[in-house]
């Protein structure tokens, strides 16, 4: 057992560390090359043998790491620390195996973190939630270059953060997504600032060996909170994110920053006049408030959207980021793809991709853009539920086609909550379902109606990712038009 990994850095003796890392995604391969560049002895694990995880498998065995593919129950050996990917599930039998033998586990984000010290160190600017991560912390990023700061948006949105760290260029700030599979192997944080922009149901198949799954999936969102230096942001329409600020050990000197699609109350962002204003983070809140972007300047203008831009404004400001800077990033970005996108309109029907609503509160933000909705939904629905979302739009829906694995469980709330709206449920298993759903909602819509791909799952089930279910449905919308 190692004594000095609870305070490690980069300039630990890391020679004397057998690490093994759980997965080769792009976390895990960037976790192995950093834990080899600091001379551990590593040895990589995946279940899969995949051509990808090939490469980099190969890769890092010519770099010194010892790789085994393809094993469903890797061994811990004689590890001293085991590195998880975000993907790997908390009672993977190689992380009880760990935590029986008083191993520690770390994720890829808590790597960054040791690695970033004692020579490397960057504010970081953290994001996590539900729903709206990528967007936030997109248009944060956005911010901090408009105001001339040297940023990378990393984590979860894509750039694993040690990446960036090790990167020649020398960030001044990290814009960082986190979600609640890297929080939860995450133990040393005290981010500059951070946000927790939501909390609904989501993921609870990962939790599923806990007690109270979303307890836990709650609980591990809450650690961004812990040992902030600067700024706890939350949102004022969703009390648990301020309870979690309440609750948070957070560094001496922290502020709770509100943020909310109303006018502000001192300490919060929000909006007043169709402007995005700050009583937060300037010295005469207590009876004025300044202007940093128009409501028009956040693409798409849904609610949801400008939600998001408040949350990255407070985080802007907490940076010290100037007022017109706010606005200009906001102005530099263009609506994001398979987000609220409109696809086509043809003969008085709108066509909407928004294939990112990988779940209940993300659907339920979309729906409510649309006054008549031709619903196109289904997916990997991750053992939440429907009930609340049907029966918030049931009056909006004009019939419903489903898809994916679990589309019977959106089926059942439609049919006791919902049943005058017509259901189609579709059961292929390729990709060529999109285009029969495409046709079924083009058979039912009618002028003035939406038809909304806003699946409420996630896309696994028949697509590589979301996006690409996007690209599908936008590439069927096209051959109606023809």
């Amino acid at each position: 057992m190692i004594d000095w990994l609870d305070t490690a850095d980069r300039l630990s003796p890391w020679q004397q560390c057998r690490v093994v890392v759980a997965g080769l995604g792009a976390a895990g391969f960037a976790a192995a090359d950093a834990m080899l560049e600091v001379g551990a002895r590593v040895r990589v694990v995946d279940q899969s043998s995949g051509d990808a995880v090939t490469d980099r498998a190969n890769l890092l065995e010519r770099l010194g790491a010892v790789v085994e593919l393809g094993t469903s129950g890797p061994s811990l050996g004689d590890a001293d620390l085991v590195i998880a990917s975000p993907g790997w599930h908390p009672d993977a039998p190689l992380f009880l195996a760990a935590g029986g033998a008083g191993v520690p586990i770390w994720g890829d984000v808590e790597m960054a973190w040791h690695l970033m010290h004692p020579d490397r160190v960057v504010p970081w600017l953290g994001v996590t939630g539900t729903n709206g991560k990528t967007t936030t912390t997109t248009m944060l990023d956005a911010m901090l270059r408009a105001d001339g700061r040297n940023s990378a948006s990393v984590g979860n949105i894509g750039r694993p953060i040690i990446e960036a760290l090790n990167d020649p260029a020398g960030y001044d700030v990290l814009a960082v997504e986190l979600s609640s599979f890297e929080l939860h192997w995450s133990r040393s944080l005290a981010l500059h600032s951070a946000a927790v922009l939501n909390v609904h149901e989501d993921h609870l198949e990962w939790y599923a060996c806990a007690p109270d799954p979303m307890a836990a999936y709650a609980g591990d969102k809450a650690r961004i909170f812990e040992r902030v230096t600067t700024s706890c942001v939350y949102n004022v329409a969703e009390p648990l994110t301020r309870s979690m600020v309440e609750d948070a050990e957070v560094s001496e000197g922290a502020r709770a920053i509100g943020f909310t699609l109303g006018i502000p109350s001192i300490g919060m962002v929000g909006v007043v006049d169709g402007a995005i204003v700050d009583r937060a983070f300037i010295e005469r809140r207590a009876d004025s408030a300044l202007p940093l972007a128009e409501v028009s300047d956040v693409t798409p203008s849904a609610p949801h959207v400008l939600s998001d831009a408040l949350a990255a404004a407070a985080l802007a400001r907490s940076f010290g980021v100037k007022a017109t800077s706010v606005a200009a990033g906001l102005r530099s970005l263009g609506p994001s793809a398979h987000r609220i996108e409109t696809v086509a309109v043809v003969d008085g029907i709108t066509w909407v991709d928004d294939s990112k609503a990988t779940n209940p509160h993300a659907a339920d933000a979309s729906l409510r853009a649309f006054d008549k909705v031709v619903w196109v939904a289904g997916g990997q629905t991750k053992g939440v539920h429907f009930d609340d979302l049907v029966a918030a739009h049931k009056d909006r829906l004009q019939a419903a086609v489903l898809i994916g694995v679990d589309r019977a469980d959106i089926a059942d709330a439609l049919r006791r909550l919902a049943p005058a709206v017509p259901v189609v449920e579709l059961g292929g298993t390729t990709r060529q379902v999109m285009a029969e759903a495409v046709a079924q909602a083009a058979r039912l819509a009618k002028p003035g109606d939406t038809v909304l791909l806003a699946p409420a799952a996630a896309s696994r089930d028949i697509w590589t990712g979301y996006e690409v279910r996007g690209d599908d449905f936008a590439a069927a919308v096209t051959e109606v038009r023809r």
